[in-house]
C-alpha cells in the first residue's frame, strides 16, 4: 500500500523555520501532481502550497514569499521550506499526492497523516 509520511514539524519561535518533508512507501512509479495543506482548530483545511509534476508551482496568499515547496522525484519526497514563521503558521500540515500505485490503475489520490507546527515565543 501507498503512505505518505510527513517529517519535520515541532515547535519554533516566530521568525523561525522549519523544513517539512513527505516521505513516499511502496510500490509506486511516481510522484504527479503534490502539495502542502494545512488544518487549525476549528478552522478548514486550507491548501498552502501545491507543485505539479513539471514544477510548476502555487502559493496560498498568506505564505507567499515565505514558503517554499520543492520536490525531489528520484527520491519521491515533497518538501516544504517555511521562513520567517508566524504564530498565525500553528496548525496540522498534510502532505497530498497524485502517485501512480504500481498495483492499482490509473493515478490516485493519497493524504498523510499530518505533522504538527506551533510557532509560539
Amino acid at each position: 500500500q501507498v503512505q505518505l509520511v510527513e517529517s519535520g514539524g515541532g515547535l519554533v519561535q516566530p521568525g523561525g523555520s522549519l523544513r517539512l518533508s513527505c516521505a513516499t512507501s511502496g510500490s509506486i512509479f511516481g510522484i504527479y501532481a503534490t502539495g502542502w495543506y494545512r488544518q487549525a482548530p476549528g478552522k478548514q483545511r486550507d491548501m498552502v502550497a501545491t507543485i505539479s509534476d513539471g514544477g510548476s508551482t502555487n502559493y496560498a496568499d498568506p505564505v507567499k514569499g515565505r514558503f517554499t515547496i520543492s520536490r525531489d522525484n528520484a527520491k519521491n519526497t515533497v518538501y516544504l521550506q517555511m521562513d520567517s514563521l508566524k504564530p498565525e503558521d500553528t496548525a496540522v500540515y498534510y502532505c497530498n499526492a497524485d502517485i501512480k500505485y504500481r498495483y492499482y490503475t490509473g493515478i490516485r489520490n493519497y493524504w498523510g497523516q499530518g505533522t504538527q507546527v506551533t510557532v509560539s515565543s
